[in-house]
């Protein structure tokens, strides 16, 4: 049975943007070169950043952007989970479609994520 192991989030600068992620979820960094850094969450979760060349990604939700990858992160309090990835770099992202449900974040590569309440995460069958 295969099994994920990582996540891998393509970017210009792997480090600094790890480093984003590891201030807001803790974990270790680990890294072989400049151009790939893991982040090990919890020793369950990794997050890899790989460098990329290509350009800058028109900005979410833009129709004519390539189709991406988004991070759902559940948090106990998004108020002040919204302080700090602000605080961190992350800008709110322009179009807000989870009402009172979630909060779409851009963090600073470019990338959307949201924060959650924890109730957020419970999938309902159906």
């Amino acid at each position: 049975m295969p099994q994920l192991f990582a996540v891998t989030i393509d970017c210009p600068v792997p480090a600094d943007l790890a480093r984003f992620y590891q201030a807001f979820l803790g974990g270790t960094l680990h890294s072989s070169n400049d151009d790939f850094v893991a982040l090990v969450i919890g020793g369950e979760v990794r997050l890899d950043f790989q460098r990329v060349h290509n350009p800058e990604p028109e900005p979410w939700p833009a129709p004519e952007a390539a189709r991406r990858v988004h991070l759902d992160f559940a948090v106990d309090d998004v108020e002040a989970a919204e302080r700090q990835v602000l605080a961190l770099g992350a800008v709110p992202a322009d179009l807000q479609p989870g009402g009172d449900r979630f909060r779409v974040f851009v963090d600073p590569a470019g990338h959307p994520f949201c924060l959650a309440p924890p109730t957020a995460v419970v999938l309902r069958s159906g």
